[in-house]
């Protein structure tokens, strides 16, 4: 059952690029983070108070409340690092990046979880990593390497980073308690982590002059984070982190695919041979 709630983060977390590039077009991508925040939070409640796992806060130990926070503050990290990749990059560019997360969660597993590395688990993490490696050019890294820390490409690297740190710091964080339970307290973390970035960054300003077109597609694609989140955590919960994780990046093939209907971003026939990588190498590793 935990692969098809995978499956299910996978599809949700793929439109949620799509969503929220078309939210921010305009739109700070920090503002932008902090309102679908909100949203995920409600969502999480809600879902709290619909299957009765209030009662389980009474249970949560101190170590396990620890790791919840942290993993809060890694997701934060992570999503703003992200959407402010989104904003001034390519989908098609960016998402790969972020998805080589699954590379170091498999290395974090190793370490932290004992979930073991084989001779086949690590050729399949190889193809991840030559296949996100073809997504993007020579020129592009190197171009993006002379704009330093106003790139897309060191965001993307950054979430990549974050968000590996999140699926380990989840995992142990919602072992003995509802993972329903689990989402809802990592997600208030990041509500308060988004909200502080922009008031700090005196952005508050911006958020009434949010068109109500974009405001739709930010509030959708908390929709589809909530979702995405639920389905991730319970999966997680009850399937190893170095397979939960692989399949979840799938959604890279629904992003990409959206990208070019949405978008017209087109892909070369490098980034192509890429992609193929990745999947053949998700795939592979969710087999073994």
């Amino acid at each position: 059952m935990w692969i098809l709630y995978a499956i299910g983060s996978s599809f949700f977390a793929g439109i949620t690029a799509i969503l929220a590039k078309c939210g921010i077009q305009k739109t700070d991508s920090d503002v932008a983070t902090a309102l679908r925040t909100v949203v995920v939070l409600v969502f999480s409640w809600i879902l709290v108070f619909f299957t009765g796992t209030m009662s389980g806060v009474n249970n949560i130990s101190g170590r396990t409340l620890l790791f919840l926070v942290l993993s809060g503050l890694a997701t934060g990290a992570s999503w703003l690092c992200y959407f402010h990749a989104l904003k001034k990059g390519d989908i098609n560019k960016v998402v790969p990046i972020d998805k080589s997360s699954t590379i170091l969660t498999i290395f974090l597993a190793l370490i932290f979880l004992h979930e073991g590395l084989t001779w086949k688990k690590a050729g399949c993490i190889c193809l991840i990593g030559i296949g996100t490696a073809l997504m993007i050019t020579k020129k592009e890294v190197t171009e993006d390497k002379e704009q330093h820390i106003g790139s897309w490409f060191i965001y993307a690297v950054l979430s990549a980073v974050f968000a590996s740190l999140t699926a380990i710091l989840g995992k142990i964080g919602i072992s003995g308690i509802d993972s329903n339970l689990g989402t809802a307290i990592r997600t208030t973390v990041v509500l308060v982590m988004a909200w502080l970035m922009v008031i700090i960054k005196r952005k508050t300003a911006e958020i009434c002059t949010i068109g109500k077109k974009e405001l739709l597609f930010i509030v959708l694609s908390g929709f589809a984070t909530g979702a995405s989140w639920l389905c991730y955590y319970k999966a997680l919960q009850d399937g190893p982190a170095s397979v939960v994780v692989p399949i979840d990046k799938l959604s890279i093939l629904i992003t990409i695919a959206f990208s070019r209907i949405v978008f017209k971003e087109k892909l070369t026939p490098k980034s192509v041979a890429g992609i193929v990588l990745i999947t053949l190498g998700t795939v592979l590793l969710a087999m073994i």
